[in-house]
């Protein structure tokens, strides 16, 4: 049983076709990387995935159960599908350890020790124990990531998106996210990252999905993507991105 399948996914603003009929499994343990010119809809992909963007066509399973717009199935499902975004989305009235905390106790409904005592053992995954009491405003754009992380982790997901999460960052605090998702992608974490950065997409990847114009052209383990792609598609992006 695949942890997740995405069938035949159309997506429409207006005119305008972001997906064109997506479909793709993940199975437990794949690290799936989606790489592709902007505008390819990768972001508008992974929303999909928990119906943050609902689908106009198509279906979304997870763990063999069908994503539907329900709050109390999304809820269910949500909280086994981490999500990890471009801007990081903290509180910025809570403390890093808050804000790990929250969904932990209004999702979960965990006692407040319990979710606290997660929370810590989560900040300190991603190297930020000594930020716990800290507020984002104190905090650099990697560190804030790490706790988007952290939060992400806390909840204890079977699936964990990752929509550019380095992108918003400045070159210099790149490296210290990749670390981190580099260590999940050890621990054995089920991921699919949206990345442009081929370094460390090459360094994690289990599968590149490569996309154009709402359509997935190319679906390849890493050596053979990152070494010769077959779509002339992917051959011209390659060869953009690198040179």
């Amino acid at each position: 049983m695949s942890l997740l399948q995405v069938v035949d996914i159309h997506k429409r603003y207006g005119k305008t076709e972001v997906l064109r009929g997506v479909s793709f499994e993940v199975e437990q343990g794949e690290i799936v990387v989606i790489m592709g010119p902007s505008g390819a809809g990768k972001s508008t992909l992974l929303r999909t995935i928990n119906y943050l963007v609902p689908p106009d066509e198509g279906e979304v399973f997870f763990k063999d159960q069908r994503v539907v717009d329900d709050q109390s199935i999304l809820r269910q499902i949500r909280s086994q599908i981490g999500f990890v975004f471009q801007h990081f989305n903290l509180f910025s009235h809570m403390t890093a350890l808050e804000n790990v905390v929250l969904g932990l106790m209004k999702v979960k409904r965990l006692p407040r020790d319990k979710a606290y005592q997660i929370a810590q053992e989560s900040l300190e995954i991603v190297g930020l124990t000594e930020k716990a009491q800290s507020y984002p405003s104190q905090l650099s754009g990697g560190q804030k990531q790490r706790v988007a992380i952290a939060r992400a982790l806390a909840m204890k997901p079977e699936l964990i998106l990752f929509d550019e999460p380095t992108s918003a960052l400045d070159p210099t605090l790149v490296g210290e996210v990749h670390q981190v998702m580099k260590k999940l992608a050890s621990q054995g974490h089920t991921m699919i990252v949206v990345t442009h950065e081929i370094n460390f997409a090459k360094s994690v990847a289990s599968r590149v999905l490569y996309m154009e114009n709402g359509i997935i052209v190319e679906d390849s383990d890493p050596d053979g993507f990152f070494t010769q792609p077959a779509s002339e598609n992917a051959r011209n992006f390659m060869t953009t991105v690198y040179f």
